[in-house]
């Protein structure tokens, strides 16, 4: 039996109803509706003519969904070459001009994106969820990871994870700010 293609749709903004192709879900996990139009909500205005990046890239919908909403480039890191191939695709059907993603593991990657810059950036993390084989310490490498983000690169840091892991009130300089839970995903916000 063929395996059937799977998409989802940008919501707003210039490429709002683009379809753009998700990868299988044995490698990656795609984010909620709900959860990106909330997020969105949040930073509406805020994205124009910024940077996003978009840590454990997977299918881009969030990197593509800033850039459709005005942001000016997005950066995604992602290490699973079938999702990773999926991703090139769908940046290059948005906009590959604003569009700039590398095939790499986010925990030893991200250090050398942030040094090769010199913009603030919104960062959204969604890293695999702990109940899959070999990431049980997925979030306490996560919170190493931010905490060595420099302050001044900051615009906002989201984290998507599980609602029942509790994040820390401080990971680094960075202060949550708040948590939305949806259902067995929630958004954590820190600045």
């Amino acid at each position: 039996m063929k395996n059937r293609e799977i998409f989802t749709t940008i919501t707003a903004g210039t490429y709002k109803g683009k379809k753009i192709k998700l990868p299988s879900l044995q490698s990656t996990r795609s984010t909620k509706s709900i959860l990106k139009e909330s997020y969105f909500n949040t930073i509406q205005f805020d994205i124009v003519d910024e940077v996003f990046i978009e840590v454990f890239g997977g299918s881009g919908s969030m990197g593509l969904e800033a850039i459709s909403r005005g942001a000016k480039h997005a950066y995604f890191i992602e290490k699973d070459e079938k999702a990773y191939a999926i991703l090139k695709q769908n940046c290059n059907s948005i906009d590959q001009n604003r569009t700039t993603c590398k095939l790499a593991d986010s925990f030893v990657y991200l250090d050398t994106l942030i040094k090769s810059s010199t913009c603030r950036a919104f960062f959204y993390f969604d890293p695999p969820f702990s109940i899959r084989d070999g990431m049980e310490d997925v979030y306490d490498k996560l919170y190493n990871l931010i905490a060595n983000i420099p302050k001044n690169r900051v615009n906002m840091i989201t984290i998507e994870h599980m609602s029942r892991v509790k994040m820390p009130e401080k990971i680094g300089e960075y202060k949550l700010k708040k948590t939305k839970k949806f259902g067995k995903s929630s958004l954590s916000y820190f600045l």
